[in-house]
């Protein structure tokens, strides 16, 4: 049985409309605060080199793109499946860590306790093992208060390979499986898209004009910082800001 059958289509669609702005607003802001000095210490100049790339404006537009594509998909599961799942299951966000919903069920004496996840590859072993001990501190309180304690990692796209539950503290469900689970919609999956809306192009402008603003601004770090008199791009000194310590870039 689905843990919220009568799911408030007009939350969901709110709780949507907070993700993309809260998506918005942190990517914007993570484009707004790039530093040349800091994203070039991360890359390989021997690249660049390799691919006989001759400007500035080329190597920061591949810098910054490559940023926006890291950052995005983070970002992006960090603020927008959680308050979803919040409105499509009924219920709270948790103060337990590790823990981003939580659902009573005070009639059926229940309570599911939810991690909240982006796509299906996010864990590595350790992540995993973290996970697993959240859902076993939260399971002992529920325990002591004689609460049933069902939890479940649900990832907001994807498919997960249903393994054997034998010995297995928690469910994991992915995509349609996952948001079937919290609304008995199998076809609420599909309808997010729906309840997006015109929303998404709202944001459009802003994004562009802060992207338009970075790679400006980037560009001329680059070239004060990293290319000779004459415009040709000083390999030897973007090396070095990648290679040796901090005291051998001059500016």
């Amino acid at each position: 049985m689905a843990i919220n059958n009568s799911y408030d289509e007009q939350a969901v669609a709110d709780a949507i409309a907070r993700g993309l702005k809260d998506f918005y607003d942190r990517l914007i802001a993570s484009i707004d605060k790039l530093n040349i000095k800091t994203i070039m210490r991360r890359k390989n100049p021997y690249l660049y080199r390799a691919k006989a790339i001759k400007t500035s404006y080329e190597i920061v537009q591949s810098v910054l793109n490559a940023h926006i594509s890291s950052s995005e998909e983070t970002i992006f599961g960090n603020c927008f499946f959680e308050p979803i799942a919040i409105a499509a299951s009924g219920g709270d966000k948790s103060l337990a860590e590790g823990i981003d919903v939580e659902v009573k069920k005070k009639h059926e004496n229940v309570i599911y306790a939810i991690a909240v996840k982006s796509g299906t590859a996010v864990f590595n072993s350790s992540s995993k093992k973290r996970q697993e001990q959240y859902f076993q501190t939260a399971g002992k309180l529920a325990q002591q208060a004689r609460v049933a304690f069902i939890p479940i990692i649900g990832y907001g796209y994807g498919k997960k390979k249903e393994s054997s539950q034998e010995g297995k503290l928690y469910q994991e469900l992915a995509g349609q499986k996952f948001w079937t689970e919290l609304t008995g919609d199998p076809e609420f999956y599909l309808k997010l898209f729906r309840f997006m809306g015109k929303t998404p192009e709202q944001y459009l402008e802003l994004f562009h004009e802060s992207y338009s603003r970075a790679l400006n601004r980037l560009v001329l770090e680059f070239g004060i910082l990293f290319c000779q008199e004459n415009g040709d791009i000083d390999w030897e000194k973007l090396v070095k800001i990648v290679s040796e310590d901090d005291s051998a870039i001059e500016r």
